[in-house]
């Protein structure tokens, strides 16, 4: 590994990065990362939880009941950019020429069976206005032309940068839904559902981690819509945003992991993914905080089933929270008797703890010295849906170092699939995760956790990539509700599918969850 220069030290100071930590990246790329060891599957009974409508109904009024007296926070991951959403759309904008072929001859061609379902469906966009307008105004004879130059003349339109700039916008501030006359973004979606499940019905607190780049036209989209919607509803939003810090990126190294340096003879550092976003959520003070993704969203019509089940996942926050801040104060005033010890062994069990048999012989002080170490930490709720085909981590039992078992959302990256078992127990898999969570980060004294220590560093991500034709190896931190949780107290809960419509393409868009 070469040295570090005068200059890299500056870039490393500027970045908040200190030398040691560059050297753990190292270390890591040249260790590797080990696969994950996967136990088993978690199915429902063992791993997730069942819940009856009339079980959800008991935990949603436990958390009407409690929010009043907590802090609640939405947290929404809203960085992400529309670019892979329209990925169907920028192949046909590139590679269709209307003066050399047939609209026809070029999905046949190419199999891109998208494009033509969204020419097909294109009226029902809740963007479709906003672009007829457009091509009202720039293109004044479009509808004398062919209908093959038509349709490039609405992807181009739609996607580059002189025209409505889908292609470079971040997705959460897209025309997602219309509301009779009203389009509606995600970003604003996020408000609404705010107000259903995440306020104390006079105020309601939201934080989006977006990019840098976009912060002007998030701020211009948030003075838009938040005294119209204040209005509206009667409450009062407090509303945040955050940027993945300097302080996460993660450093380039070569195949033979020596440092990759740019044209300019630079270090390479590069965003670490979404477990970067862990020193964001670090930095929140709530009670409880919802943690969803910003295109999982539906139209009004569609909303109560999910702040139902919203609030199904809080209320059993809530009560296992009561159970674990109720025995940890017992242990610190000395109030545990040793009849119950088993009882609470027992109910580490019941909350997905691993609790080796020995622990019941062991004398009540160890055995208590024990229970605080385990119940003393973060808590998260998931919600799993079934598997219908979506991308996702899936919920699995997983081997640890020493031997014990705990939860876990696994990729599918993190497994060793040519190992034909580990790929066995993979496909085993009934459910994944939505990016559904409940999260309770402050401790039965009412302190903040410090998050950082309880992630597992040894679920980290090593990919290869290219910079300007030349390859080399990244490494993203371990995912924020993968290996950045992998150390909470964590409960698995089945929820309905239909509380999971991610826009992950452009036609999810014309699902019947989108559809005013």
């Amino acid at each position: 590994m070469s040295q570090l220069t005068e200059k890299d030290r500056q870039l490393l100071i500027k970045k908040g990065i200190t030398e040691a930590m560059l050297d753990a990246q190292v270390a890591q790329f040249k260790q590797g990362v080990p696969p994950i060891q996967l136990y088993k599957a978690a199915v429902i009974d063992d791993g997730i939880l069942p819940l009856p409508k009339e079980e959800a109904a008991k935990y949603a009024a436990i958390y009407q009941h409690r929010k009043k007296g907590n802090t609640i926070l939405k947290f929404v991951p809203a960085s992400g950019a529309a670019t892979r959403m329209f990925k169907s759309l920028f192949a046909f904008r590139d590679a269709f020429e209307p003066d050399r072929e047939s609209f026809t001859a070029y999905v046949n061609r190419t199999g891109n069976k998208e494009i033509r379902a969204f020419f097909d469906s294109l009226e029902r966009f809740a963007f479709y206005p906003l672009l007829k307008a457009y091509i009202d105004k720039h293109h004044p004879d479009f509808a004398s032309l062919n209908e093959d130059i038509q349709k490039h003349i609405i992807v181009n339109s739609l996607l580059n940068e002189e025209g409505l700039n889908y292609g470079n916008m971040p997705k959460g501030l897209l025309p997602f839904h219309r509301h009779s006359e009203k389009i509606a973004t995600p970003f604003e979606e996020h408000f609404r559902e705010a107000v259903l499940y995440a306020s104390d019905d006079e105020e309601a607190d939201l934080h989006f981690t977006i990019t840098e780049q976009h912060t002007e036209a998030f701020y211009k989209e948030l003075n838009l819509i938040k005294p119209v919607l204040e209005e509206r509803y009667g409450i009062r939003f407090n509303v945040s945003f955050s940027y993945q810090k300097p302080s996460t990126d993660t450093v380039s190294v070569t195949e033979d992991n020596e440092y990759f340096r740019d044209e300019d003879g630079n270090l390479l550092f590069r965003p670490a993914g979404h477990g970067a976003l862990l020193s964001n959520l670090n930095d929140i003070d709530a009670d409880i905080i919802f943690i969803k993704n910003i295109d999982n969203v539906v139209v009004k019509k569609y909303t109560d089933e999910t702040v139902f089940y919203k609030e199904a996942l809080a209320g059993k926050l809530c009560e296992v929270q009561d159970e674990v801040f109720k025995i940890l104060h017992r242990i610190d005033n000395n109030k545990v008797k040793k009849k119950e010890v088993k009882r609470i062994l027992n109910f580490l069990k019941e909350i997905n703890i691993n609790v080796p048999d020995y622990l019941y012989k062991f004398r009540r002080q160890y055995a208590l010295e024990f229970i605080k170490e385990q119940l003393h930490r973060p808590i998260r709720v998931c919600g799993m849906v079934k598997n219908e085909g979506e991308p996702g981590g899936g919920p699995f039992w997983i081997k640890e170092a020493d031997g014990s078992y705990s939860l876990q959302i696994i990729e599918s990256a993190q497994v060793d699939m040519s190992n034909a078992k580990q790929k066995e127990i993979f496909q085993q898999s009934t459910h994944f995760n939505p990016v559904d969570l409940v999260c309770g980060i402050k401790d039965y004294k009412g302190e903040k956790f410090n998050l950082q220590q309880y992630v597992d560093p040894q679920q980290a991500f090593i990919t290869s990539k290219t910079y300007m034709g030349r390859p080399l190896k990244a490494l993203e931190l371990p995912g924020l509700w993968n290996g950045s949780m992998a150390k909470w107290i964590t409960l698995f809960v089945e929820v309905p599918i239909i509380t999971f419509n991610p826009v992950k393409v452009v036609n999810d868009l014309l699902k019947k969850t989108h559809q005013g």
